[in-house]
Protein backbone atom coordinates (compact mmCIF):
# COMPACT_ATOMS: atom_id res chain seq x y z
CA UNK A 1 0.00 0.00 0.00
CA UNK A 2 1.54 3.63 -0.93
CA UNK A 3 0.50 5.13 2.53
CA UNK A 4 0.72 8.36 1.80
CA UNK A 5 -1.40 8.10 -1.48
CA UNK A 6 -4.62 6.21 0.73
CA UNK A 7 -4.41 8.84 3.33
CA UNK A 8 -4.23 11.84 0.66
CA UNK A 9 -7.31 10.31 -1.44
CA UNK A 10 -8.93 9.17 1.47
CA UNK A 11 -8.64 13.22 2.99
CA UNK A 12 -10.56 13.97 -0.34
CA UNK A 13 -12.86 11.13 0.35
CA UNK A 14 -14.01 12.30 3.34
CA UNK A 15 -14.13 15.98 2.29
CA UNK A 16 -16.92 14.90 0.10
CA UNK A 17 -18.63 12.35 1.79
CA UNK A 18 -19.19 14.27 5.13
CA UNK A 19 -20.02 17.31 2.79
CA UNK A 20 -22.76 15.72 0.56
CA UNK A 21 -24.33 14.19 3.91
CA UNK A 22 -25.15 17.33 5.14
CA UNK A 23 -26.14 18.76 2.33
CA UNK A 24 -28.85 15.82 1.94
CA UNK A 25 -29.96 16.92 5.91
CA UNK A 26 -31.95 19.80 3.43
CA UNK A 27 -33.41 17.75 0.93
CA UNK A 28 -37.52 18.19 1.87
CA UNK A 29 -36.65 20.92 3.89
CA UNK A 30 -35.57 23.65 1.51
CA UNK A 31 -36.68 27.37 1.15
CA UNK A 32 -38.67 26.45 -2.32
CA UNK A 33 -38.94 23.39 -4.68
CA UNK A 34 -36.87 24.64 -7.16
CA UNK A 35 -33.87 25.20 -4.81
CA UNK A 36 -35.04 21.43 -2.93
CA UNK A 37 -34.02 20.05 -6.05
CA UNK A 38 -30.87 22.19 -6.79
CA UNK A 39 -29.28 21.63 -3.38
CA UNK A 40 -30.12 17.88 -3.37
CA UNK A 41 -28.40 17.56 -6.72
CA UNK A 42 -25.63 19.44 -5.25
CA UNK A 43 -25.65 16.87 -2.74
CA UNK A 44 -25.83 13.67 -5.20
CA UNK A 45 -22.52 15.30 -7.32
CA UNK A 46 -20.87 15.50 -3.88
CA UNK A 47 -21.66 11.99 -2.85
CA UNK A 48 -20.68 10.70 -6.81
CA UNK A 49 -17.55 12.10 -6.19
CA UNK A 50 -17.08 10.51 -2.41
CA UNK A 51 -17.70 7.26 -3.93
CA UNK A 52 -15.20 7.46 -6.40
CA UNK A 53 -12.65 8.89 -4.45
CA UNK A 54 -13.30 6.13 -1.86
CA UNK A 55 -13.60 3.26 -4.22
CA UNK A 56 -9.57 4.59 -5.30
CA UNK A 57 -8.95 4.28 -1.73
CA UNK A 58 -9.75 1.12 -1.20
CA UNK A 59 -8.13 -0.20 -4.32
CA UNK A 60 -4.55 1.21 -3.13
CA UNK A 61 -5.43 0.33 0.48
CA UNK A 62 -5.44 -3.46 -1.23
CA UNK A 63 -6.77 -4.83 2.25
CA UNK A 64 -10.03 -6.45 3.16
CA UNK A 65 -12.22 -2.83 2.99
CA UNK A 66 -14.51 -1.32 -0.19
CA UNK A 67 -15.98 1.74 -0.69
CA UNK A 68 -18.93 1.22 1.65
CA UNK A 69 -16.52 -0.43 4.70
CA UNK A 70 -14.68 2.86 4.39
CA UNK A 71 -17.63 5.27 4.61
CA UNK A 72 -19.48 3.45 7.34
CA UNK A 73 -17.21 1.18 9.46
CA UNK A 74 -14.68 3.85 10.49
CA UNK A 75 -14.85 5.55 13.58
CA UNK A 76 -14.54 9.35 14.12
CA UNK A 77 -11.05 9.52 14.60
CA UNK A 78 -10.61 7.61 11.79
CA UNK A 79 -12.31 10.25 9.56
CA UNK A 80 -10.03 12.89 7.92
CA UNK A 81 -12.09 15.61 6.47
CA UNK A 82 -11.41 19.80 7.16
CA UNK A 83 -13.31 20.72 10.08
CA UNK A 84 -15.28 22.90 7.68
CA UNK A 85 -17.22 20.24 5.83
CA UNK A 86 -18.76 19.10 9.13
CA UNK A 87 -20.26 22.16 10.59
CA UNK A 88 -24.13 22.16 11.00
CA UNK A 89 -26.22 23.81 8.31
CA UNK A 90 -27.75 26.19 10.47
CA UNK A 91 -30.45 28.51 8.79
CA UNK A 92 -30.20 28.24 4.77
CA UNK A 93 -28.03 31.76 4.82
CA UNK A 94 -25.14 29.63 6.81
CA UNK A 95 -25.55 26.23 4.54
CA UNK A 96 -24.95 28.68 1.33
CA UNK A 97 -22.04 30.42 3.16
CA UNK A 98 -20.51 27.33 3.86
CA UNK A 99 -20.91 25.83 0.67
CA UNK A 100 -19.80 28.77 -1.20
CA UNK A 101 -16.17 28.82 0.84
CA UNK A 102 -16.02 25.02 0.15
CA UNK A 103 -17.24 25.59 -3.78
CA UNK A 104 -14.49 28.17 -4.39
CA UNK A 105 -11.56 25.92 -2.98
CA UNK A 106 -12.94 23.24 -4.60
CA UNK A 107 -12.76 24.94 -8.39
CA UNK A 108 -9.39 25.27 -8.10
CA UNK A 109 -8.44 22.00 -6.08
CA UNK A 110 -10.18 19.57 -8.83
CA UNK A 111 -8.72 22.01 -12.07
CA UNK A 112 -5.22 21.66 -10.23
CA UNK A 113 -5.78 18.06 -9.48
CA UNK A 114 -7.15 17.61 -13.34
CA UNK A 115 -3.06 17.48 -13.93
CA UNK A 116 -1.92 15.27 -11.36
CA UNK A 117 0.33 12.02 -12.59
CA UNK A 118 -2.19 10.08 -11.01
CA UNK A 119 -4.43 8.93 -13.93
CA UNK A 120 -7.19 8.03 -11.56
CA UNK A 121 -6.90 10.98 -9.19
CA UNK A 122 -6.74 13.06 -12.89
CA UNK A 123 -9.57 11.57 -14.14
CA UNK A 124 -12.12 12.06 -11.19
CA UNK A 125 -10.70 15.56 -11.17
CA UNK A 126 -11.82 16.45 -14.64
CA UNK A 127 -15.40 14.84 -14.11
CA UNK A 128 -15.66 16.91 -11.17
CA UNK A 129 -14.44 20.10 -12.52
CA UNK A 130 -17.56 20.28 -14.40
CA UNK A 131 -19.72 19.87 -10.99
CA UNK A 132 -17.85 22.29 -8.79
CA UNK A 133 -17.81 24.64 -11.27
CA UNK A 134 -22.13 24.54 -11.35
CA UNK A 135 -21.95 24.57 -7.62
CA UNK A 136 -19.80 27.59 -7.30
CA UNK A 137 -22.19 28.99 -9.69
CA UNK A 138 -25.05 28.56 -8.02
CA UNK A 139 -24.18 28.89 -4.16
CA UNK A 140 -22.21 32.62 -5.03
CA UNK A 141 -25.40 33.33 -6.83
CA UNK A 142 -26.99 33.14 -3.49
CA UNK A 143 -24.28 34.57 -1.38
CA UNK A 144 -24.87 38.12 -3.34
CA UNK A 145 -28.56 37.47 -3.10
CA UNK A 146 -28.21 37.23 1.12
CA UNK A 147 -25.90 40.18 1.10
CA UNK A 148 -27.43 42.41 -0.71
CA UNK A 149 -30.85 41.74 0.08
CA UNK A 150 -32.26 42.72 3.05
CA UNK A 151 -31.18 43.48 6.41
CA UNK A 152 -31.80 40.21 7.99
CA UNK A 153 -30.66 38.34 4.94
CA UNK A 154 -27.45 40.10 5.01
CA UNK A 155 -27.24 39.93 8.76
CA UNK A 156 -27.49 36.01 8.82
CA UNK A 157 -24.97 35.80 6.17
CA UNK A 158 -22.74 37.74 7.95
CA UNK A 159 -23.19 35.78 11.17
CA UNK A 160 -22.46 32.98 9.64
CA UNK A 161 -19.12 33.98 7.54
CA UNK A 162 -18.11 35.28 11.21
CA UNK A 163 -18.71 31.56 12.63
CA UNK A 164 -17.44 29.60 9.63
CA UNK A 165 -14.25 32.09 8.92
CA UNK A 166 -12.08 30.47 11.50
CA UNK A 167 -12.53 26.72 10.08
CA UNK A 168 -11.10 28.27 6.42
CA UNK A 169 -7.43 28.40 6.82
CA UNK A 170 -7.30 24.34 7.44
CA UNK A 171 -8.42 24.31 3.83
CA UNK A 172 -4.98 24.80 2.58
CA UNK A 173 -3.02 23.33 5.32
CA UNK A 174 -0.33 20.59 4.57
CA UNK A 175 1.76 18.21 6.25
CA UNK A 176 4.26 15.20 5.05
CA UNK A 177 1.20 13.51 2.87
CA UNK A 178 1.18 16.56 0.40
CA UNK A 179 4.61 17.09 0.70
CA UNK A 180 5.88 13.49 -0.58
CA UNK A 181 3.02 13.72 -3.32
CA UNK A 182 3.75 16.97 -4.40
CA UNK A 183 7.35 15.57 -5.39
CA UNK A 184 6.12 12.94 -7.47
CA UNK A 185 3.15 15.34 -9.35
CA UNK A 186 0.26 13.52 -7.73
CA UNK A 187 -0.63 15.91 -5.13
CA UNK A 188 -2.18 19.48 -5.35
CA UNK A 189 0.58 22.58 -3.93
CA UNK A 190 -2.55 23.97 -1.64
CA UNK A 191 -0.41 26.91 -0.21
CA UNK A 192 -0.31 28.16 -3.83
CA UNK A 193 -4.25 27.85 -4.44
CA UNK A 194 -4.38 29.99 -1.31
CA UNK A 195 -4.07 33.89 -2.58
CA UNK A 196 -6.58 32.78 -5.87
CA UNK A 197 -9.32 31.33 -3.35
CA UNK A 198 -8.70 34.60 -1.14
CA UNK A 199 -9.16 36.79 -4.46
CA UNK A 200 -12.16 35.09 -5.51
CA UNK A 201 -13.70 35.55 -2.06
CA UNK A 202 -12.65 38.82 -1.54
CA UNK A 203 -14.53 39.58 -5.10
CA UNK A 204 -17.96 37.90 -4.00
CA UNK A 205 -17.74 39.40 -0.31
CA UNK A 206 -17.30 42.66 -2.41
CA UNK A 207 -20.40 42.15 -4.27
CA UNK A 208 -22.42 40.98 -1.77
CA UNK A 209 -21.71 43.78 0.88
CA UNK A 210 -20.48 41.20 2.92
CA UNK A 211 -17.18 42.11 5.64
CA UNK A 212 -14.11 39.14 5.24
CA UNK A 213 -13.82 38.88 9.45
CA UNK A 214 -10.44 40.36 10.47
CA UNK A 215 -9.91 37.47 13.19
CA UNK A 216 -6.49 35.69 12.00
CA UNK A 217 -7.28 32.88 14.60
CA UNK A 218 -7.61 29.31 12.53
CA UNK A 219 -8.94 26.23 14.31
CA UNK A 220 -7.91 23.28 12.64
CA UNK A 221 -7.20 19.22 13.13
CA UNK A 222 -10.07 17.81 11.18
CA UNK A 223 -7.03 16.55 8.82
CA UNK A 224 -5.31 15.04 11.81
CA UNK A 225 -8.11 12.75 12.61
CA UNK A 226 -9.57 15.60 15.39
CA UNK A 227 -12.75 17.03 14.95
CA UNK A 228 -15.57 19.48 16.36
CA UNK A 229 -18.48 17.99 18.24
CA UNK A 230 -20.88 17.69 15.09
CA UNK A 231 -18.74 14.94 13.46
CA UNK A 232 -19.90 12.54 15.77
CA UNK A 233 -23.44 12.52 15.51
CA UNK A 234 -22.96 13.08 11.70
CA UNK A 235 -21.49 9.91 11.44
CA UNK A 236 -23.84 8.52 14.31
CA UNK A 237 -26.66 9.01 11.58
CA UNK A 238 -24.97 8.34 8.70
CA UNK A 239 -24.05 5.13 9.58
CA UNK A 240 -26.56 3.47 11.76
CA UNK A 241 -28.47 1.71 9.34
CA UNK A 242 -25.20 0.05 8.14
CA UNK A 243 -23.95 -1.13 11.49
CA UNK A 244 -27.02 -2.41 12.59
CA UNK A 245 -27.35 -4.55 9.08
CA UNK A 246 -23.81 -4.60 8.22
CA UNK A 247 -24.13 -7.68 5.70
CA UNK A 248 -27.19 -6.84 4.25
CA UNK A 249 -27.63 -6.04 0.13
CA UNK A 250 -29.07 -3.11 -1.08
Amino acid sequence: MNKELFKYTLRLADNALVLGQRLSEWTGHGPFLEEDLALTNIALDTFGTATSLLEYASRVEGADRNEDSLAYFRNEREFYNTLLVEQANGDYAKTIVRQVLVDAFNVLLYTELSKSKDETLSGIAQKAIKEVTYHYRHTSSWVIRFGDGTEESNKKAQEALNELWRFTGELFEMDEVEEELIKKGIAVDLKALQPKWEKQIDELLKKAILKKPENSFMQTGGKKGIHTEHLGFLLAEMQTLPRMLPNAKW
